[in-house]
């Protein structure tokens, strides 16, 4: 039981009747045991509108001292989530748009800067590289690098449509990897 720090400024501030305590009290538990039931699954929707988990628990508590301000206001204590909910969901928006956003002015305008168009010359000669490697491979290994990567089939697919066993499409493709690196034509590629 905590007691007042000034009795007669406490009694004279206090306009409240005198049955005001008891009520208080039982609204209190009330609040209290709704928060300790609930309190993880709000949290999750708190969670939910903010990046910061930090963020998120501000965002409940300021939620649910607007809840407990209007606890006795709520008839229907069943749709207690509900209001919550729209509490943290307001909250939130009004964060948003409190936020500041700075604004610098500068003598210059930044531009943003280009990335350079690749050459296409250059990619058509990276892709005839590619093929004259891949042609080199044996029909087998060939044959499942281009299902598995040009036709982006998965191991199953592949392994379904050349009639083997999954490990033997990835030994296969494994070792063809392996050729077209050691392939020289593909060297400043790496």
């Amino acid at each position: 039981m905590t007691t007042p720090v000034c009795t007669s400024a406490s009694k004279a501030a206090s306009p409240l009747p005198s049955y005001a305590p008891t009520v208080r009290h039982a609204a209190y538990s009330s609040f209290s045991s709704y928060v300790r039931a609930r309190g993880p699954v709000l949290l999750r929707t708190a969670r939910s509108l903010t990046a910061n988990p930090s963020d998120a628990e501000d965002l409940l508590q300021t939620a649910l001292a607007k809840t407990y301000v209007a606890w006795e206001r709520i008839e229907d204590h069943r749709a207690l989530d509900g209001y919550v909910r729209r509490a943290l969901l307001n909250t939130r928006t009004s964060q948003w748009r409190k936020r500041k956003v700075d604004e610098f002015a500068c003598e210059e305008l930044p531009e943003p800067e280009t990335v350079p168009e690749p050459d296409l010359a250059e990619q058509q000669v990276l892709h005839d590289a590619m093929w004259r490697a891949v042609m080199k491979l044996p029909d087998r290994q060939r044959a499942m690098v281009v299902l598995r990567y040009y036709e982006d089939l998965s191991e199953a697919q592949t392994a379904e449509v050349l009639g083997v066993s999954v490990g033997t499409v990835k030994s296969a493709v494994s070792r063809a990897l392996g050729k077209l690196r050691e392939d020289p034509e593909l060297s400043p590629v790496h």
